[in-house]
């Protein structure tokens, strides 16, 4: 019986020491979907994703990949302090007609997890983007004051 418990209590505690961290436990991102609505053909949009260090150690952005060659990132290069905010901005090109849906891979320092955040948007010819007017640069819509009309839609997660 002594050994039995023994080697349960040892268990637990190999368990505890080696368990990882979450990116749920350290990282808070504002938006993990940005919509950028109608943007023009031949026109790059750029989208700025927030992310708050909700841990208590400085952390790291290591990488923020995109998955396609038509966007670019570019992310904060310095380590993040308890309760402090970074970006990450995505830059797609807007080359091709259509509707899409672009994936940037983000990997925090010391966490295996990888976290994935999304941008849409559909790109228009050029006449009817005239038509529509509708703005280049899209946000979260936690950063657009509520008395201001937008026509971007932003998707919640977590």
């Amino acid at each position: 019986m002594k050994k039995s418990l023994f080697f349960a209590a040892a268990f637990v505690l190999s368990t505890t020491l080696f368990a990882q961290k979450k990116i749920a436990d350290v990282a808070k991102f504002v938006s993990e979907t940005i919509d950028f609505g109608k943007i023009k053909q031949g026109v790059p949009a750029k989208g700025t994703f927030t992310v708050t260090n909700i841990g208590t150690e400085p952390l790291i952005i290591e990488q923020a990949n995109p998955t396609c060659g038509c966007t670019i990132s570019d992310y904060t290069k310095e380590p993040i302090a308890p309760g402090k905010t970074g970006v990450i901005n995505a830059t797609y090109n807007a080359a091709n007609l259509n509707h899409f849906d672009k994936h940037l891979t983000v990997k925090f320092a010391g966490i295996d997890e990888i976290k994935q955040i999304t941008f849409t948007g559909d790109v228009v010819a050029a006449e009817e983007f005239d038509k529509t007017k509708v703005a280049v640069v899209a946000k979260p819509a936690d950063a657009v004051a509520p008395a201001i009309k937008s026509t971007k839609k932003v998707v919640k997660k977590g």
